[in-house]
């Protein structure tokens, strides 16, 4: 296993939970952003938290990926779903860095170019 997740997920409550005793605005902005997505009612629970562990992925957050991952478990979401999820991810992030790339090009043409 990479990281011992059952143990990691509390310890970045602890975290959090720190961070809102030294900055309380910051993490109950964060907590209404959140509240806030749910409100709408468009996406069940469940496909809220398939599109969270995709975004966990291409952003790199471990912490993410314990809460969002337990979260569907805890929704019934299958290995099968999550997988197909994250295949989204990974089409997303290499369609992402070929698009990105463009824009290297782009800038090499701008700073290259004789005035």
């Amino acid at each position: 296993m990479l990281i011992d997740w059952k143990s990691f997920l509390p310890k970045v409550g602890g975290s959090v939970k720190e961070l809102a005793e030294a900055s309380p605005e910051t993490v109950g902005g964060y907590r209404q952003i959140c509240a806030a997505d749910a409100q709408t009612g468009h996406l069940d629970a469940k496909t809220r938290e398939l599109i969270s562990l995709a975004v966990a992925v291409t952003t790199r957050s471990d912490g993410c990926i314990a809460n969002h991952t337990k979260k569907a478990i805890d929704l019934g979401t299958t290995r099968e779903e999550i997988a197909e999820a994250l295949g989204v991810a990974v089409a997303m992030n290499a369609g992402a860095a070929v698009a990105y790339s463009g824009r290297v090009m782009d800038a090499f043409s701008a700073f290259s170019a004789k005035e």
